[in-house]
């Protein structure tokens, strides 16, 4: 056994923006993405081939901040995390004891996300980036059938275990952020 971790292949992207409408849109009409699904109006899931998604966009979630018009970090606009595809449920559960063995910080999971049904395991890399290993994403063949859902914008959607197989704590900002109702 080696004491790295195993990617196939880069994954998906999430990036914060400012006006989800304006980037769905322009994602769509523009780039020719296919939307898979929304969480409510927070957050859209795109796609370029049968991965159910590949670049996601969430609303910031405050026009007000003085961060608004500044470059990514979590109160801007940019990258949220980015992403690498893993084998299987054991390639995953494998990575955390490799994150741990090298004293990296792991920042959520392993979890299962509802849009997408992936599992996931974000940590950090030297200069604070989220980045993500992922498994099980659900596929969308390219015959034009699947319609889109909606989801909730909730713990379930975020998570399907409920935060109950995470490594670390979840921090308190995400857990008020998928528990608490919007005002």
């Amino acid at each position: 056994m080696t004491n790295k971790l195993k990617p196939r292949r880069l994954g998906h992207m999430v990036l914060m923006v400012r006006d989800i409408q304006k980037s769905a849109k322009f994602y769509t009409e523009v780039l020719g993405l296919e939307v898979s699904d929304w969480i409510g109006e927070s957050m859209v899931f795109l796609r370029a081939g049968t991965d159910h998604h590949d670049l996601a966009l969430a609303q910031l979630p405050d026009k007000d901040s003085v961060d608004f018009n500044d470059l990514p970090r979590y109160s801007r606009p940019g990258l949220e995390h980015f992403s690498y595809l893993i084998d299987s449920e054991e390639e995953m559960e494998r990575s955390v004891k490799v994150l741990q063995d090298h004293g990296v910080e792991i920042v959520r999971g392993i979890g299962r996300h509802g849009p997408g049904n992936n599992l996931f395991l974000v940590f950090k890399d030297p200069d604070g980036n989220n980045v993500e290993v992922y498994c099980d994403m659900t596929q969308i063949p390219q015959d034009g059938k699947h319609r889109p859902e909606v989801w909730e914008r909730n713990l379930e959607s975020f998570d399907q275990y409920r935060l109950e197989r995470f490594v670390v704590p979840p921090p308190a900002h995400l857990v008020a952020s998928k528990t608490q109702p919007k005002e």
